[in-house]
């Protein structure tokens, strides 16, 4: 059986470890990653931290579950709140917290540029 996992609670541990970081940044897989297809993780940006710009891993979405990111690809800029939800283009791409921030990554492997 799969446990249950509140994306709520997960909300502020995960902040509180990207602040926490050097990097800014802090990451949970809470579903996939060897043999799977589908790797879903919750990622914490503090603000004004970003990712850097790096190839797309597959196809892949980005559900916001708190503040506010940029997503950057292509000369083309995207921002998302709370409750936002966006499709991540198949390139090279940069995703950057505005404000102290948490996501949820969905990645299908594989199928990406």
């Amino acid at each position: 059986m799969t446990d249950l996992v509140s994306l709520t609670a997960l909300v502020p541990e995960q902040l509180a470890a990207a602040r926490n970081s050097s990097a800014g940044r802090s990451a949970r897989t809470l579903y996939g990653g060897t043999g799977h297809a589908l790797r879903q993780t919750v990622l914490a940006l503090a603000g004004g931290h970003s990712l850097g710009e790096h190839e797309s891993p597959g196809e892949a979405t980005l559900q916001v579950l708190a503040g506010r990111v940029r997503l950057s690809a292509g000369g083309k800029k995207w921002e998302a709140t709370e409750g936002g939800f966006l499709p991540i283009p198949p390139t090279r791409h940069d995703l950057a917290a505005i404000d102290d921030s948490v996501v949820l990554l969905s990645v299908v492997a594989g199928t990406g540029a």
